[in-house]
């Protein structure tokens, strides 16, 4: 069966990286995985939280939100509910574990980085694009830190690896990568899967939707992850190098 939009099974959507985005964070990124599109930004602040005063370790979280037309009709604001939501507190929690990953706290001395990832547009993939991004606004934030000299360690060893992710899952009997929307709800098994640059695992998301999935079957998905994730973090790095 064709994919929605005409790509090979293990083609991810065309990604685009968009540094200094906004122009008061001191990193900000659009990432965009096809028609989703994700606005992360890294605020700094000196200081950590209360509970990690003098630890002499730093501290990196994140919070996730969607715009309520992001989606095809409108849903309410979280903030008018007067709760935080499941599905969002999961996901903040998600995208913070896995950009602690690749920081070491120590060397980030005691500083506070706030990642906030707003979906602009949502097609799919929204919490896999906003990690992708989100690594890139960080390393823009630690750059800042740096040129303040206001890091305990050296800049290369604050962010020792990079992050990205990617969702995979098989539609029609067919393992697919970097799954759109129209393909996500029909979807037999969706995974999200978090990897280093060097294709090491952060977290592994699988779940059976609509029936079971044997091992051959997950090393199929996760092997498809695994080279999407390498894509990645090629497109994270050209855009760190511009």
């Amino acid at each position: 069966m064709a994919r929605p939009d005409g790509r090979g099974p293990d083609q991810l959507r065309p990604v685009r990286l968009t540094r200094s985005w906004s122009m008061h964070p001191e990193g900000s990124v659009l990432v965009e995985f096809g028609d989703t599109r994700v606005l992360c930004t890294a605020s700094v602040t000196e200081g950590v939280p209360r509970w990690r005063k003098g630890s002499g370790l730093g501290w990196v979280t994140a919070e996730y939100a969607m715009l309520p037309r992001a989606t095809t009709t409108r849903s309410d604001r979280e903030s008018i509910k007067g709760r935080v939501g499941g599905r969002t507190h999961e996901i903040s929690r998600l995208i913070g574990r896995s950009l602690r990953a690749c920081v070491d706290l120590k060397a980030l001395g005691e500083n506070s980085v706030v990642l906030d990832c707003d979906v602009l547009q949502a097609d799919g993939g929204t919490r896999t694009a906003a990690i992708t991004g989100a690594y890139v606004a960080l390393y823009d934030a630690v750059t800042w830190l740096a040129g303040r000299k206001a890091l305990a360690g050296k800049p290369e060893r604050v962010m020792h690896r990079s992050v990205a992710a990617v969702s995979v899952g098989v539609v029609a009997d067919e393992p697919r990568l970097d799954l759109c929307y129209s393909e996500d709800v029909t979807a037999e098994v969706d995974m999200n899967v978090v990897c280093t640059g060097t294709g090491d695992f952060v977290e592994v998301q699988g779940t059976g939707e609509s029936g079971v999935f044997d091992r051959a079957r997950l090393d199929e998905l996760l092997d498809l992850a695994v080279a999407g994730c390498a894509t990645l973090a090629a497109a994270q790095r050209e855009a760190l190098a511009s």
